[in-house]
């Protein structure tokens, strides 16, 4: 009965050891955008004129603006997410087919702005991510459109960016350091500890063959 009580006891203090692991590993949320309501409407004016260019998209341009351009914007926009960590910069949008992206913040090389005579009609700007590739040289652009206070989001992100890079930079900093005063005081006291055990043993032969010879 005893020993049922102990590993229940080691069992939980495991699982209170893993679930804290779990939650000191996953990311810090720092903030959450916020998204522009006039996006909507950009949103049903932007699509539903590039429809009219087509001559074929024309009468389905008529059903946009009629009533479903609004159901879509309106359902897309509440769909809308942007998650700033302190790791990474994770967003979602999408109705039918929904996409999410999770990007770390180390791969962030730039973010800009795009502010076109539309966009800033209706009071948006547009953030462009240039994010470094898996392979050298390789860049990835990646943009949002519509959020509330962009420039504000956007020096969120550098400086949570130069804060991770300052972190583990700090960190490989202190490995270095501790690995070599390990490596390098640790290793020579135990050399000397069996060089004076040597020297004691001799100076102590030393000592009884000099008393046997008086």
């Amino acid at each position: 009965m005893l020993g049922l009580t102990v590993r229940d006891m080691n069992a939980g203090n495991h699982s209170q050891v893993s679930c804290a692991a779990m939650e000191a590993s996953s990311p810090n949320v720092i903030h959450n955008a916020r998204f522009n309501p006039l996006y909507r409407t950009y949103l049903v004016v932007s699509i539903g004129f590039t429809m009219v260019i087509t001559i074929i998209g024309l009468p389905v341009a008529l059903v946009w603006f009629c009533g479903v351009g609004q159901w879509w914007s309106r359902h897309y926009y509440n769909l809308l997410q942007c998650e700033l960590s302190d790791r990474t910069l994770r967003f979602r949008k999408g109705i039918l087919f929904q996409v999410e992206k999770t990007i770390p913040l180390e791969n962030i090389q730039d973010v800009t702005f795009v502010e076109g005579p539309v966009l800033r009609r209706f009071n948006l700007s547009t953030i462009k991510f240039e994010t470094a590739g898996h392979s050298a040289g390789q860049a990835h652009d990646m943009q949002l459109t519509g959020i509330i206070d962009a420039q504000d989001f956007r020096n969120r992100i550098l400086a949570a960016r130069e804060a991770l890079r300052a972190h583990r930079a700090g960190d490989a900093s202190t490995a270095t350091t501790v690995h070599r005063d390990g490596g390098e005081t640790s290793a020579p006291s135990q050399e000397q500890l069996r060089l004076l055990r040597g020297i004691s043993e001799r100076l102590d032969e030393i000592a009884v063959v000099l008393k046997e010879r008086r």
